[in-house]
């Protein structure tokens, strides 16, 4: 037996497949809101971890969407963030007077969400940006930032699944679960 298997036995599930689906169609039509009607929205999934809450999510959206797509990463292998990001992948086109919806899977420290805030008010330039996370961790912030729109929020544990993951294994479940701890 793989630790794969040992450890999607003791996977408690946290939201289900249909709490998400349900909690998706609230928040794109939130979201929507908060941006001009019929005016573009360009869309940027913060890899990897996003991909899947992003494209299900602008599936509910009325105004034209451009996707576009990064990559970041803090946590490497870990459990928890090592604080460090990692900007793998920035290329994205000219989104100077554009309306931008940053799409991230969680919001714990915050550094991150600062990190790509901060970068696109002050490199981009866009007429208005929004941050969304599926799940706000608040109790592992460390910057002063909270997400725009969220989808759920979580306490103190280590989430994977629907794009989550841990060692890169778990993001295609389509539930968010959580593994308890052993004492």
């Amino acid at each position: 037996m793989t630790d794969y298997d040992t450890n999607i036995k003791n996977l408690k599930v946290l939201f289900s497949e249909n709490e998400i689906k349900n909690k998706l169609k609230e928040l794109a039509e939130k979201i929507e809101k908060s941006f001009p009607q019929n005016e573009d929205i360009y869309v940027i999934c913060v890899l990897k971890g996003s991909v899947m809450f992003c494209a299900d999510l602008v599936k509910h959206f009325s105004n034209p969407v451009q996707m576009e797509f990064i990559r970041i990463s803090s946590y490497g292998n870990e459990t928890k963030s090592s604080n460090n990001l990692q900007a793998i992948d920035l290329t994205l086109p000219n989104l100077e007077d554009k309306n931008v919806l940053i799409v991230e899977d969680i919001i714990d420290t915050g550094l991150t969400a600062r990190f790509l805030t901060d970068l696109f008010k002050i490199k981009h330039h866009p007429k208005k940006v929004v941050f969304t996370a599926l799940l706000n961790k608040k109790c592992a912030r460390q910057a002063e930032i909270e997400p725009d729109f969220y989808g759920f929020e979580v306490d103190d544990k280590f989430v994977v699944g629907y794009g989550l993951d841990y060692k890169g294994y778990y993001r295609n479940l389509p539930y968010i679960g959580y593994f308890p701890i052993q004492s």
